[in-house]
């Protein structure tokens, strides 16, 4: 019997193997903000969550992740109702990361004098009134963590590593 569960596996395990080990990754981010320690994150961190996994849904997919996996309206989504949703997210390859060249051309654009960095004033305008708009702390938490204070500035092509994620890691 065991050869036979060998010869008849190949095809249809291509995928098995990778799914303990998305399911381990998902389950580290999840449990980077389960505070608690109670399987459930507030609802709040499940774009970070998902960002952190190398996905990048627009804000209208993220609402429907949400949707699908938050328990009862409670503001806390469980881990088992995540993780399956997760799991066939990452293995469907579905909002992959943005390439840095383009990346990169996005903020050549903004950047008309090619400076090679925005001024603060400028890329929160950006950020706050044209295209997908930031919420407060998603701008907030950008900007403390990519500009330089001291010069009021964004040197975007220092930045753009940090801002892509690497999709053999």
């Amino acid at each position: 019997m065991t050869e036979d569960k060998q010869s008849a596996g190949p095809s249809a395990s291509a995928t098995e193997p990778l799914v303990p080990d998305v399911h381990k990754k998902i389950k580290a981010a999840f449990t980077a903000f389960d505070y608690e320690s109670n399987n459930k994150v507030d609802v709040r961190e499940i774009g970070t969550i998902i960002y952190s996994l190398g996905c990048f849904p627009t804000q209208a997919d993220l609402h429907d992740i949400i949707a699908e996996v938050e328990e009862d309206h409670t503001g806390f989504i469980p881990v088992d109702k995540f993780l399956p949703v997760m799991t066939k997210v990452l293995l469907e390859h579905k909002f992959p990361p943005i390439p840095e060249d383009l990346l990169l051309q996005a903020f050549e654009v903004l950047d008309k004098e090619n400076k090679g960095y925005l001024e603060l004033e400028e890329l929160t305008k950006y950020m706050t009134q044209e295209g997908e708009l930031f919420t407060q702390e998603e701008k907030d938490e950008m900007l403390t963590a990519l500009a330089d204070h001291e010069k009021n500035l964004v040197y975007y092509k220092d930045l753009i590593s940090q801002l892509t994620v690497d999709p053999d890691i």
